[in-house]
């Protein structure tokens, strides 16, 4: 199911313009990264798209639907069809990471089953191959409040991938791990996005991987889109412009030869 953004804009309580006349359209089961500089709008954009801010002008299709025509139970079935990977993954400190997994599937199940899952997990085996995804199986028992940041993001994705959205929206999903680790993963969900044609767009500080792991990259800056283009035709000067006044210090490339995956 596509993606639509129509002249759509967003102003805050403030005044202050987040995002100003944006035209967009996104196929099923493209792969996108969105990169620009602090305050450029990334963040905002994924959240109109998460159906979390609603915009005050302009019209958004999303997954054949306007999520603000919908009644609020119909948009809560539309939201069950997406998945977010967040910077930070609010995940309960005391919680274990198989039911922070489990949890993805929250919105597809019944109350009922969805407060069993929280005495005991219904699929632990499934929690465990979304993890091992990832390297990180051997946490499936440990609490949340266990684990490193890094590791932390790798649950929040785990938790998506075994959702199975047709929507992936991640917010900075890798900013908490290492260039090599963070290369790994994204190569990762990449590859799961890939094989399951689910859509996939991404906001990434680190410019280097969004132009390794993204076919395509949008350019944000000042709420406007400033390119959308191949990841293999963006120009060195159009980055210089969109972090004009910026300090741009892109993460190294991901190496091509297999190598050890430390533990984040």
């Amino acid at each position: 199911m596509s993606i639509t953004l129509r002249g759509v804009g967003l102003a805050h309580a403030n005044g202050k313009v987040a995002l100003d006349n944006v035209d967009l359209h996104i196929a099923p089961g493209e792969r996108v990264a969105i990169i620009g500089p602090s305050g450029a709008g990334k963040t905002t954009l994924l959240r109109l798209l998460a159906t979390s801010l609603q915009p005050t002008q302009g019209a958004i299709e999303l997954l054949q639907y306007n999520p603000w025509h919908l009644t609020s139970r119909q948009r809560q079935r539309l939201r069950a069809r997406i998945g977010l990977i967040h910077q930070a993954p609010p995940l309960p400190p005391r919680q274990r990471v198989v039911t922070a997994v489990l949890a993805g599937k929250l919105g597809q199940w019944s109350l009922a089953k969805g407060l069993l899952n929280l005495l005991h997990p219904l699929d632990a085996s499934g929690a465990q191959a979304a993890l091992a995804r990832l390297d990180i199986s051997e946490q499936l028992y440990q609490r949340c409040d266990q684990l490193s940041g890094g590791q932390l993001q790798r649950v929040g994705i785990a938790r998506v991938l075994y959702q199975a959205p047709e929507l992936i929206l991640a917010d900075e999903p890798v900013s908490a791990m290492d260039p090599v680790l963070a290369g790994h993963t994204l190569a990762v969900l990449n590859r799961e996005a890939a094989a399951r044609n689910m859509t996939l767009l991404a906001s990434l500080h680190a410019v280097d991987l969004a132009l390794a792991h993204f076919p395509r990259v949008i350019g944000l800056r000042d709420g406007r889109i400033a390119f959308d283009l191949p990841s293999n035709e963006v120009q060195p000067e159009q980055l210089q412009a969109l972090y004009a006044n910026e300090q741009l210090q892109p993460l190294p490339s991901p190496p091509t030869q297999p190598v050890h995956i430390p533990r984040c």
